[in-house]
């Protein structure tokens, strides 16, 4: 009685860690078929023989990007669109470019964690906790440093220095994801009604009405 007891402990157990691990994968790669019609949960495969080198890298990583923009930041993505070898993966990078005062505003990623390397300069980040605690846990970075995002709860990150700063992130998925925070609050499509918003944030409607015409 006693070992039919413990089996079934394990077997609840295994059954446990089953659920809250990715499965292991069943081939040696699943490079993403972007004209397949197949509809599956990440990106049908191509056939194995007609996959090349160029489906697992990606060049231009060390270009700068473009943060003449008002919120003085570039992300450039690596995820599956632009290597199809990451399919089934589970992996990608992002290199962060910031202005100096730039920042890359509150957003979450609801499909990945984040570990953000700073290569050049120095940035404030933080992430904020889930209801109903809110904490703020920040801090500021050097080159060198590293800082981890937990999934899906909302963070940033801002350039404290006085010269161009450079990040790059590696998240836990193929397609993180991203939901900046500002845009889909006030730049939804239809938007969201003004009284509503009015109402969560405690502002007066033509205040929620010009933060929507930003967007």
């Amino acid at each position: 009685m006693a070992a039919s007891i413990l089996f079934l402990e394990f077997l609840a157990l295994s059954f446990s860690l089953a659920l809250a691990l990715d499965p292991s994968s069943l081939q040696d790669f699943c490079v993403a078929d972007g004209d397949s019609n197949v509809v599956v949960n990440g990106l049908a495969c191509k056939y194995p023989k007609n996959v090349q080198a160029s489906h697992f890298s990606f060049s231009g990583l060390h270009l700068a990007g473009n943060t003449s923009n008002g919120v003085g930041s570039k992300v450039t993505a690596v995820n599956v669109v632009q290597i199809p070898g990451l399919n089934t993966l589970g992996i990608s990078v992002a290199r962060i470019d910031y202005a100096p005062s730039g920042i890359n505003p509150p957003h979450t990623h609801p499909r990945a964690s984040e570990i953000l390397t700073v290569l050049e300069g120095s940035l404030e980040v933080g992430f904020v906790t889930s209801n109903p605690g809110n904490r703020l846990i920040t801090k500021v970075l050097q080159k060198g440093d590293v800082f981890v995002f937990p999934i899906n709860l909302v963070h940033f990150q801002r350039n404290v220095g006085k010269s161009n700063a450079v990040a790059l992130a590696a998240l836990s998925s193929q397609n993180a994801g991203v939901i900046t925070i500002a845009n889909a609050v006030f730049g939804t499509n239809p938007e969201i009604p003004d009284d509503i918003l009015a109402k969560a944030f405690q502002l007066d409607k033509n205040v929620v009405t010009f933060l929507q015409s930003k967007f």
